[in-house]
């Protein structure tokens, strides 16, 4: 599994699961255990002499002997002998170490992985260093921590132990002849302790300007950790034990067990050396966050499981922390049938519903229990993730685990993970079993299904010996049942449906009276923040909280705070939404006669999308005496027409790069421009409030649209629909027949509906089928409306000063926005939720975009090609000397054309 590592799978006996939780590992001597005296030839066994915080462990050389595991609470007697009656003409014997001990565990006895013998009695040890001289001071350090395993309290243990801890990690340093090279600089050292599931190893953290070492104080598994900065990929900081004191490192994207965690003393230490890392490592790669890695999953770039994996490493789950291991939820519900069938919804269980909730009379009796509690109440008296649910269900490949976590015990053998339909029904059933899975029902590694290990776990009270897990009649065999739920987890239903289990797990409904409403209200203690760890004075409280709590397991912390939109794939399109759409907007295109020609276009379109960080200059031409403000390209491309602030419209031929017609409607600047179909008529938005409409055929000014109280910032045309956006703080709803208008009818310009708001419209955007309006204002809110019913959907405060640019993507499933803020913002139009953050280096003015590529103009006159998936840009282009003001670009994105405050239109193209 994950986080059995090669090391915990070779033949070596010992390891750090042998101690007790919490217990530490200081050092090892080699040694000889005695039967008895001290001469030469009683010596028996050769071996690892290990002194640890709460016990003396032995190892012995010879592999089918147990090793001895001696706990110092339990020792009558440690001391130094010698042999007193030594005569003075003999060689002198060296002294030993004697034990008197109440209780032994033998382990591994046979190299067998086993339950622990335990034996109850007065019994003496003796055991002879192999460098004798160091004798008395091991003793010393033993009766140490003997008087520490002693005390009444366990508040005093665990303080004595931290401080002979400290006072060991403070006489030591990190040895630097461990460096890869000698012209390596440090740059940071401190104290930590390297995380594995249940147990940590304490030790020295140095960094450098090429590398990341840890250096155990035992020395123990190995004698120094090394990563090469270069070679990590993602970093995250970790809760452990409910304080911020966690690192996380990985050298590769899509491993679930990384290749290190560090706990830390102190949180400053913990945040220094991530700074360190992210500051090298901030032109190497991206940081990702929830809703980064949230477009990427909706627009199909990752699969429900990998998006799972991110969401679990972002809300502080690792694989090396069993109280907080990532969970994956039970995705089937038919566990009896020969045949699976995923196209079946019946086969599936309610994503909607805690596991707690999905069997109504169980619930029933839980909620009235609920409403007879004092506070703080909560519905499920266990959690549905915690080290002993982990370790339940991975008992077959993590024996050790298992053994550590219950005393040497395995678990009743009918309490095992026998079955999985057995499983699935006491979490339907049960009074106190809400598990939900973990990553490996959806992995490729079968063994924790099978008892590869031919481990004893015992008879089951029909006389059956527990051995692999009974898989359900569809299986065929273990990767066959694997193979299936990978499947079960990638499907049409599923993918329809995740986002409402993120919503309980990792969402809004995780808390507060939405988790009420959903019956998914755990322990107050399992939330983050339910408890400040480092408020309680009392250590023995403060031991026993943080035991119970670790124990009891911990719920993610929250990543969303509202609704978590659907995946977006094509053959989801006419999935329902809560937004009021027409099936045109979502359905897929129905076969046609012209489908041939819309894929062919599609295909162009992201062609030219591909290479749109190739794009050349054709041509430039300074038409303006002011910023140019809007530009309308007939269908041919032949004729530009652009506005700009110096008031005028001007008609410039591509053909002859000659300025053919310059009109000007009034001394105010106009501020945008559109072209109605036909290539016929010219909309121009004007700040003196007026729209006005100009004949190209006849050259001269055809109708005007007196409509606001304020300056027209701009406007959108759509199926005989005018939409007009003004400073006066409303967006207007026209009828504007575009056949009336081209046939020089005077139009009535019928006002069909109005939308206000708090402050001056400053853009505005229609989704491709005329459904919904997107709006954005100068204080920096962006409004989705229901054009329909002129009714607001979301109205989220996205920017912090005016938004520049909104635009629906082309599958109208998100809408980017850029503002003076200079970032880029996606906001997911179904729930309003904030999706992704992208910060620029200078403010963004304008922009096209296909839906993950982004093609923007900034302040400084440059252009920049922007990845949304990965955040980054990836082309940046010298444009104009002054800001880019408006983008264009023909429907089949082969052309595009610029206009800046420079007064220049540039023309350019994608070469391929």
């Amino acid at each position: 599994m994950a986080f059995i590592r090669k090391k915990e799978r070779s033949k070596e006996r010992f390891s750090l699961l042998l101690l007790d939780l919490e217990e530490y590992y200081f050092e090892q001597h080699t040694a000889y255990q005695m039967t008895s005296g001290c001469s030469s030839q009683n010596r028996k066994l050769r071996g690892s002499f290990k002194i640890c915080s709460k016990s003396i462990i032995f190892e012995p050389d010879d592999g089918f002997q147990p090793v001895l595991k001696i706990p110092l609470k339990e020792c009558r007697r440690i001391e130094a002998t010698e042999d007193r009656d030594r005569n003075p003409f003999t060689e002198s014997k060296p002294p030993c170490i004697s034990l008197e001990s109440r209780q032994v565990n033998y382990i591994k006895d046979g190299n067998v992985v086993a339950p622990y013998k335990v034996e109850r009695k007065d019994q003496d040890f003796l055991f002879q260093l192999e460098i004798s001289r160091k004798t008395e001071d091991v003793v010393q350090t033993i009766l140490q921590l003997h008087r520490a395993s002693c005390l009444d309290k366990l508040g005093d243990q665990t303080a004595m132990i931290a401080a002979i801890l400290q006072s060991r990690l403070a006489r030591t340093s990190f040895d630097k002849n461990s460096f890869q090279s000698v012209s390596e600089l440090p740059r940071m050292e401190c104290e930590a302790e390297m995380v594995s599931p249940l147990v940590t190893n304490p030790g020295h953290v140095c960094i450098t300007d090429k590398n990341l070492y840890f250096q155990p104080l035992n020395g123990y598994p190995d004698s120094v950790v090394q990563i090469s900065l270069h070679n990590v990929r993602r970093i995250y900081k970790r809760r452990h034990g409910l304080r911020p004191l966690g690192l996380e490192v990985f050298c590769s994207e899509t491993d679930l067990c990384s290749d290190i965690y560090l706990k830390f003393y102190y949180t400053k230490d913990r945040d220094e050396l991530y700074y360190y890392i992210a500051t090298f490592l901030e032109n190497h790669m991206a940081e990702h966050t929830a809703e980064s890695y949230m477009l990427q999953w909706q627009k199909g770039h990752l699969s429900n499981y990998q998006y799972l994996l991110h969401l679990n490493n972002l809300a502080d789950r690792s694989v090396n922390d069993l109280s907080q291991y990532p969970v994956f939820p039970w995705l089937i519900s038919d566990y009896s049938s020969a045949r699976l069938d995923l196209m079946n919804p019946a086969s599936f269980r309610d994503l909607s519903k805690p596991v707690g909730a999905l069997n109504t009379e169980r619930l029933e009796r839980l909620l009235t229990r609920y409403r007879d509690m004092p506070d703080p109440r909560f519905m499920y008296g266990s959690h549905y993730s915690s080290p002993g649910y982990v370790l339940f269900y991975l008992v077959r490949v993590a024996p050790e685990h298992m053994l550590c976590l219950q005393n040497g015990r395995y678990d009743h053998a009918d309490r095992m993970f026998n079955s999985v339909s057995e499983t699935w029904k006491n979490c339907l059933e049960g009074a106190t079993d809400f598990k939900e899975l973990i990553p490996e029902f959806y992995g490729k590694d079968p063994s924790f299904l099978q008892n590869e290990l031919n481990l004893n776990l015992g008879k089951k009270q029909g006389g059956c010996i527990v051995g692999d897990v009974l898989l359900p009649a569809w299986a065929t065999d273990a990767e066959d049942f694997l193979e299936k739920m990978r499947s079960a987890l990638e499907s049409q239903y599923v993918s329809e449906h995740l986002h409402e289990w993120i919503d309980l797990v990792f969402g809004y409904k995780q808390k507060g009276s939405e988790a009420i409403a959903a019956h998914n209200v755990f322990h107050p203690l399992t939330y983050e923040g339910g408890i400040d760890v480092d408020s309680i004075e009392d250590p023995d409280q403060k031991i026993a909280m943080l035991t119970q709590i670790l124990e009891f397991g911990q719920t993610p912390r929250q990543l969303f705070t509202t609704a978590h939109p659907q995946r977006i794939t094509p053959r989801l399109y006419n999935i329902s939404t809560t937004t009021n759409t027409s099936s045109s907007e979502l359905s897929p295109l129905s076969p046609s006669e012209d489908s041939s020609f819309e894929d062919l276009t599609e295909e162009s379109k992201k062609l030219a999308w591909g290479n749109m960080s190739k794009l050349t200059l054709q041509s430039s031409h300074k038409i303006h005496k002011e910023a140019v403000t809007g530009i309308a390209v007939t269908r041919s491309g032949a004729s530009i027409f652009s506005t700009s602030q110096d008031s005028t419209v001007k008609m410039f031929s591509r053909d002859t790069q000659a300025l053919q017609r310059s009109v000007s409607f009034s001394n105010m600047a106009l501020s945008s421009c559109l072209m109605l179909p036909e290539d016929q008529t010219v909309v121009c938005s004007s700040w003196d409030n007026n729209v006005y409409f100009y004949s190209v055929a006849f050259g001269r000014r055809q109708d005007t649209l007196m409509g606001h109280d304020d300056a027209i910032s701009q406007m959108c045309w759509k199926d005989d629909q005018l939409y007009t956006a003004s400073w006066d703080s409303t967006v207007k709803v026209w009828r504007c027949v575009a056949a009336d208008i081209n046939s020089n009818k005077r139009s009535q310009f019928e006002l069909l509906g109005e939308f206000e708001h708090d402050a001056g419209v400053n853009t505005i955007a229609v989704n491709p089928a005329g459904t919904l309006l997107a709006s954005g204002t100068k204080d920096g809110t962006l409004s989705i409306w229901d054009i329909e019913n002129a009714s607001p959907l979301h109205q989220p405060s996205c920017h912090s000063g005016k938004i520049h640019q909104v635009s629906f993507s082309p599958d109208s499933r998100h809408i980017l926005s850029m503002g003076e803020d200079s970032s880029l913002k996606v906001t997911d139009v179904q729930t309003g939720m904030l999706i992704s953050t992208i910060a620029a280096e200078e403010e963004q003015r304008c922009f096209c975009w296909d839906g993950n590529t982004v093609l923007s103009g900034g302040q400084s006159g440059d252009l920049r090609v922007w990845d949304l998936l990965s955040s980054k840009v990836t082309e940046k282009l010298a444009a104009h000397t002054g800001a880019v003001t408006v983008i264009w670009m023909s429907e089949q994105c082969s052309t595009v054309i610029t206009g800046g405050e420079d007064k220049q239109i540039m023309i350019w193209k994608p070469q391929y």
